[in-house]
């Protein structure tokens, strides 16, 4: 409904005389981070917050970006935070008072007019600790260092987050490129209705995970899906083709397995699921996010191709769907939107199909990067040794038989 109405409002720009003094107000209070008040920001409307208290000047930064009214701002001193910003509506007493009553959380929602608080433990999965970048098909670089700096983030993709999220790119790397310890393609498919078959191919290096590609496609058994999931293995080389068999009784691996023989051999697993399908997406991803260890190709987020026939990737491959429900069927949307309530999402296939890539390598999440990177150097420092010993007791051998042979 939220994002009807988002289109609906749209017709005022229509309806307004084009006149210097013709224009829009919008007045109201935020409800949660995914408001039409954060959204008309990106259509180029001004936005001015008035906040019951006066806040801190971090506070002004982190949360507000820049948005409360000058009318406030300019009275920000050390004295003044905490305090009334309008006396003669709330006093001091009056506002410690609806703290008790509405609790921090619907207090920073209804009177400081900051949504982001409300729904730091709705939402769990964030976009913020995802590392965007270029992701090579056989070579990975041994540690990758994420950061929250502003300098890192990639304002090129398109954000269909919440409003404080962001897409980073990593601050450096570590070590050289070396190749993957594996790769594995893990399929949803398509159930009735609307569902999409989803994909996710994640590549494992070091305790940290690569996708290169993921997604969705329209089709579910049919012929041209299946070769087009076969083509998404083969071009990322993976090891291992991982489906959930909840749906279809294992009949998806049967029809699917022709195909490989021909195409490009490889094995194939079946994974069933009995927990509820919304804790154990959260519970597999929210660990990698956190520790910034899952690493994505901006491929997954927006892909360039304009070939109908080839799979194209997030963004893009929702746009033939209604304008309303496009945003759904998109990864990083459904990341975003996703909560421990059962049905919480309309759509979830294509994030299904991640976690389940994901929860394949968990049982090796547990490797120390930088460990790894010094066993790895000092393997080839004992075969550099190890050689040049050789290499020198053979000249040794060599000179001495000469010698003897002279004398």
């Amino acid at each position: 409904m939220r994002d009807k109405l988002d289109e609906q409002v749209k017709e005022f720009e229509a309806i307004i005389k084009p006149l210097d003094t013709s224009r829009i107000l919008f007045l109201g209070t935020p409800q949660c981070e995914d408001s039409i008040y954060n959204k008309l920001r990106e259509r180029g409307y001004n936005a001015r917050i008035w906040t019951s208290e006066y806040p801190s000047e971090d506070l002004v930064v982190k949360n507000y970006d820049d948005d409360i009214a000058p009318f406030i701002t300019n009275k920000i001193t050390d004295e003044s935070v905490g305090t009334t910003t309008e006396p003669t509506r709330f006093s001091d007493l009056d506002l410690e008072e609806r703290k008790m009553s509405y609790g921090r959380t619907g207090y920073a929602l209804q009177f400081m007019l900051n949504p982001r608080l409300s729904d730091a433990d709705r939402y769990p999965l964030k976009i913020n600790d995802l590392v965007i970048t270029d992701i090579d098909t056989d070579l990975a670089p041994e540690k990758i260092i994420w950061s929250s700096d502003k300098d890192n983030e990639n304002k090129d993709l398109p954000n269909v987050g919440l409003g404080g999220d962001r897409y980073h790119k990593p601050s450096k790397t570590i070590g050289d490129m070396i190749p993957y310890t594996g790769s594995v393609l893990s399929i949803d498919p398509s159930g009735r209705g609307k569902d999409e078959t989803g994909y996710a191919v994640v590549k494992m290096l070091n305790g940290q995970l690569f996708v290169p590609q993921a997604g969705g496609l329209k089709g579910g058994y049919d012929e041209q899906t299946l070769k087009l999931l076969v083509n998404i293995a083969k071009d990322n080389k993976v090891n291992k083709i991982i489906i959930e068999s909840n749906f279809g009784d294992g009949m998806f691996q049967e029809l699917l397995k022709p195909i490989l023989f021909t195409m490009y051999p490889c094995s194939v697993e079946e994974v069933r699921h009995s927990k509820q399908k919304e804790l154990r997406i959260i519970d597999v991803l929210e660990p990698v996010l956190n520790q910034h260890k899952l690493i994505v190709d901006p491929s997954v987020v927006q892909h360039d191709f304009v070939d109908p026939s080839v799979v194209q990737h997030d963004y893009k491959s929702a746009q033939g769907y209604p304008i309303e429900h496009q945003a759904k069927y998109m990864l990083m949307y459904q990341l975003s939107r996703i909560t421990k309530d059962k049905g919480s999402l309309i759509h979830d296939d294509r994030l299904d199909a991640l976690s389940i890539a994901v929860a394949y390598w968990v049982e090796q999440m547990n490797q120390v990067v930088d460990n790894n990177i010094s066993s790895r150097k000092q393997e080839l420092l004992d075969k550099e040794l190890t050689s040049f010993t050789d290499s020198f007791y053979k000249r040794t051998v060599k000179g001495r038989s000469k010698a003897m042979l002279w004398q």
